[in-house]
């Protein structure tokens, strides 16, 4: 179980103090595991030393006793006939006993040092963090349409990572399983057999693997090819109970399945290939999560509106920040408007971001919609931290870079946001602004509604990781140190729908963003309202 926790958190990586759970929503979190395992190494080897050299002292003293008492009962009386013997025989045995030997017998090196690692073992993953970093691989496996034969190979990215054995293959199936999401179950349970074939020295027993895959066919409505695999795993093991079982139930299927076809009762005619879908909720099957994910994949959805009228352009204001330097701003769409600002934060301000951030890294969350609580939600798998202006000079310098960009003023917005996203980590369709409905959205700021994103793209990420739009067709690929910005509000103060978007799983790579959401009090005279509703 360690092994193959091990290799899968190895290949989705291809992909403080953290005594609370949750490792797989952070990569920055998940790589403090990488030095606890160092320092447990670091442990182990240190006892080994101390017990060889323990062992050694009690090979010596075993040396010591069997060369004395053979040597003594050579002659017993002889020896302990001397007063002078008999008292060093009675001291070895008492004084010189508790002072050089018990001590090696107890072995209290052994103590502390699970000691020391069950302190470790606190940066270590937990079994939550298997089955979130086994949700994560099955969600990339889904957005991405990636075959199960080649995740599995570790053909995820560039480079090739880490293989997975069949018992890897069985462990994300049987949590699949436990699940009751037989579609993963069919898919991870049919390669683990594949590598069992396929590796003489696999020590995964087939027939159990083949329990699973049957009973995970016949729940996808399978029966036929069900019956056959549970025939099969019987010939291997022609007493398993639950097979036994199994067989006369899918018997009896078959052949009421038969009489309603009026057919033969032997099965004859019914449908033998496999049938293994997908099931997915109602939203999951809408357009626009369909749309968000092939958009995820770099696929073309849709031609972007007026895409001959985008251009690029150097932006100052005349604001004295950005005329040495101005922005560097290219249009992405123009309704709503949606631009790129290249080179608009500075490796060593994302590097000292960075390293303040991580410490206060936290679950994610989002707003309930009916309450106004933050809560975590599985479609956000993320961890934030949140930087006030003063925290660091870098902070106080990117938050006038930002005023001096947009026009507007900060005062009123919320502070800056530090996002790195876990094993998968993904934030599904949804709105930055507060629609009509979610009247208590953001009442306690006392500061209106989020007017504008301003969002930094902190890394490059490997492979995945996008943002995009579907309602409009735009995906924004990370590119380390680049920043995306548009208005969630028009000049009437009503919504932009338009603007909805979403944050794709990470395939492979680490990353990082920082974001602040501008707010709409203290804009008064930067952005009037317009004559137009949609101004």
């Amino acid at each position: 179980m360690l092994a193959g926790m091990k290799i899968l958190v190895v290949l989705l990586a291809c992909v403080a103090n953290m005594v609370e759970c949750e490792m797989f929503t952070s990569m920055a979190h998940l790589q403090t595991a990488l030095y606890a395992e160092r320092d447990i190494a670091l442990t182990l080897r240190q006892y080994i030393d101390m017990e060889e050299k323990r062992l050694e002292k009690l090979k010596s003293i075993a040396n010591d006793f069997a060369s004395h008492s053979n040597e003594a009962l050579k002659n017993p009386d002889g020896t302990l006939g001397n007063p002078v013997s008999a008292f060093l025989y009675v001291k070895r045995f008492t004084l010189d006993w508790d002072k050089d030997i018990e001590p090696i017998l107890q072995n209290n090196t052994f103590t502390t040092m699970l000691q020391q690692i069950k302190f470790l073992k606190q940066d270590l993953p937990t079994y939550e963090d298997l089955s979130g970093a086994a949700a994560a691989l099955l969600r990339l496996q889904d957005t991405y349409q990636l075959d199960t034969a080649k995740i599995a190979s570790g053909e995820l990215g560039k480079t090739k990572c880490a293989e997975l054995s069949a018992n890897d293959c069985y462990e994300i199936g049987r949590l699949s399983y436990n699940d009751e999401d037989f579609y993963h179950t069919t898919l991870w349970m049919q390669e683990a057999i594949e590598r069992i074939q396929a590796d003489i020295n696999s020590t995964l027993s087939k027939s159990t693997v083949l329990d699973y895959l049957a009973f995970a066919l016949y729940r996808q409505g399978n029966i036929q090819h069900a019956l056959s695999l549970t025939n099969e795993l019987l010939k291997i093991d022609p007493y398993h109970e639950r097979a036994r079982n199994n067989r006369g139930y899918y018997q009896r299927m078959i052949k009421e399945e038969s009489k309603s076809r009026k057919m033969g009762d032997d099965g004859e005619g019914i449908a033998q290939e496999i049938k293994n879908k997908r099931h997915i909720d109602d939203y999951r099957n809408s357009n626009e999560f369909l749309t968000y994910e092939s958009l995820c994949r770099g696929e073309r959805t849709q031609k972007v509106k007026d895409e001959e009228k985008l251009s690029c352009r150097y932006k100052h204001n005349n604001h004295p920040l950005l005329l040495l330097r101005p922005a560097k701003e290219e249009d992405v769409h123009l309704d709503p408007w949606i631009v790129i600002y290249h080179d608009a934060m500075l490796d060593g301000e994302i590097q000292t971001i960075k390293q303040i951030a991580t410490p206060k890294l936290n679950r994610a969350t989002v707003q309930n919609a009916k309450t106004g609580a933050l809560e975590t939600a599985n479609y956000r798998i993320s961890k934030s931290a949140w930087l006030k202006d003063d925290d660091d000079e870098v902070v106080h310098r990117v938050n006038k870079r930002i005023e001096a960009i947009t026009g507007l003023t900060l005062k009123t917005a919320e502070e800056l946001q530090i996002a790195n996203y876990g094993l998968g980590g993904h934030y599904e369709p949804h709105f930055d602004f507060a629609r009509k409905e979610e009247k208590d959205a953001f009442k306690s700021l006392g500061t209106g509604n989020r007017i504008a994103t301003f969002l930094f793209y902190m890394s490059d990420v490997e492979a995945g990781g996008a943002t995009v739009f579907p309602y409009i067709g735009v995906k924004l690929f990370p590119k380390k140190g680049a920043a995306a910005f548009w208005y969630n509000l028009y000049k009437s103060g009503e919504g932009i729908y338009n603007t909805r978007h979403a944050a794709c799983p990470v395939l492979v790579g680490v990353k990082w963003v920082s974001n602040k959401w501008i707010h709409e009090r203290g804009q008064e005279f930067l952005r009037p309202c317009g004559k137009k509703f949609e101004e």
